[in-house]
């Protein structure tokens, strides 16, 4: 019997509030939660009892026998409504719900579908480019109807030969679509540094892609974005990569119902390859701390084994910047590694926009000889940063 748990929020904004009790039957595709505010629906992804309700999450016990059909949403001849109602957030990100995100009017404007993948070791959004493109240019089609744009981009990185090829020949007699080739930088797939690179407009730290008339959606949420369209399939299934200290290595799952168990993921590929650290849920620069029981959400896109931590039991300084690990998840690592943290500074490229730092110019490094001096000059040994290219 495999217990498959729901979080409640699993977007930006508020949790949503459960629509079902103890003890209820569900089936797969069942509407289970709904947002209170900014948030999106919320559907089992299995058929089984509800075995808890909290404020945090829904568990289902699911059935032994499971397949892959599921209650439809409801029908509409309204696009945006049918995204709305199918639950989809932001699948390569923080989870924005992206029917709100749609809800513009963005005429003359660009749509551009975010296939950049930048984080290392992570491949089913390229893996998707090579073996869905049709699908995906039907994507592009609809947000770029629903948006009113009048131009759409595919960003992908140059060095992804297949997928660029790919979709070369899915976009040959489609003149209002475009493939565009980013560098092998990171963070190549920030969506302000694609804006910079194909636009040649640089987003100041906090302002949105839509004020200067640019749209951008990570090309897995488009996939459920047609689903949602074409067959009325709730956001329920996750696209995945497996990797790191693993047995089959950098193995890609597709349609990963919602909730289930990371160890679930593990032992399909093998196992762990021992000696192993911890598991990081995400991808290895900006992901977070894991265990065997975290499970898939509407925004996972890796499930990575670590080596053992190091063991440097020094003074660490930490260099925080936005593209890597926070202060407390490099505090973290530290602590994991029995180090003593005795300083902390952030990349001078950071500015305070609305109580959050931001970088000001993504993937363009600064030179750090400053900051670790001050890191130096507070006790620190050792210098931990999540990334940075200098």
């Amino acid at each position: 019997m495999t217990v498959f748990y729901i979080p409640l929020k699993q977007h930006v904004g508020a949790p949503c509030k459960a629509i079902v009790a103890k003890d209820d039957l569900v089936t797969r595709g069942q509407l289970i939660a709904e947002p209170t505010g900014l948030g999106a629906n919320i559907h089992a992804s299995v058929t089984g009892t509800v075995t808890t309700v909290t404020d945090n999450e829904i568990a289902i016990s699911a059935d032994e026998v499971q397949d892959v059909s599921y209650e439809p949403i409801p029908n509409s001849e309204d696009k945006l409504e049918l995204v709305k109602s199918a639950g989809i957030v932001g699948a390569g990100g923080a989870g924005f719900p992206t029917h709100v995100k749609l809800n513009v009017d963005n005429t003359n404007g660009v749509f551009i579908a975010n296939g950049v993948e930048c984080e290392a070791l992570l491949l089913h959004n390229v893996e998707q480019l090579k073996t869905a493109s049709a699908q995906l240019i039907r994507g592009v089609k609809y947000a770029m109807e629903m948006t009113k744009s009048s131009k759409g981009y595919i960003a992908v990185k140059d060095k992804n030969r297949q997928a660029v090829i790919e979709l070369l020949k899915a976009t040959k007699n489609e003149p209002t679509i475009e493939v565009f080739r980013l560098p092998n930088i990171y963070p190549a797939g920030d969506e302000r540094a694609i804006i910079r690179e194909l636009l040649g407009v640089v987003l100041e730290p906090g302002q949105l892609p839509i004020e200067v008339g640019a749209v951008v959606s990570n090309v897995e949420t488009l996939k459920h974005m047609v689903e949602a369209i074409e067959d009325r399939k709730p956001f329920i299934d996750k696209d995945v990569t497996v990797s790191g200290r693993v047995k089959d290595d950098s193995h890609i799952f597709e349609n990963v119902p919602i909730g289930t168990p990371v160890k679930g993921l593990i032992d399909a590929v093998g196992g762990y390859i021992e000696p192993h650290g911890e598991i990081v849920i995400g991808g290895p620069m900006t992901g977070r701390h894991g265990e065997e029981s975290s499970p898939v959400t509407k925004t996972t896109g890796g499930v990575l084994v670590a080596m053992p931590f190091p063991q440097e039991q020094r003074k660490v300084g930490i260099l925080i910047c936005e593209c890597g690990g926070s202060e407390e998840r490099l505090t973290e690592i530290a602590n994991n590694m029995g180090a003593e943290v005795v300083a902390a500074e952030r990349c001078k490229r950071m500015v305070e926009v609305n109580g959050r730092y931001r970088c000001a110019k993504p993937g363009v490094c600064p030179g750090q000889a400053e900051t670790v001096m001050k890191l130096k000059k507070q006790g620190a040994e050792v210098v931990l940063t999540g990334t940075c290219s200098d």
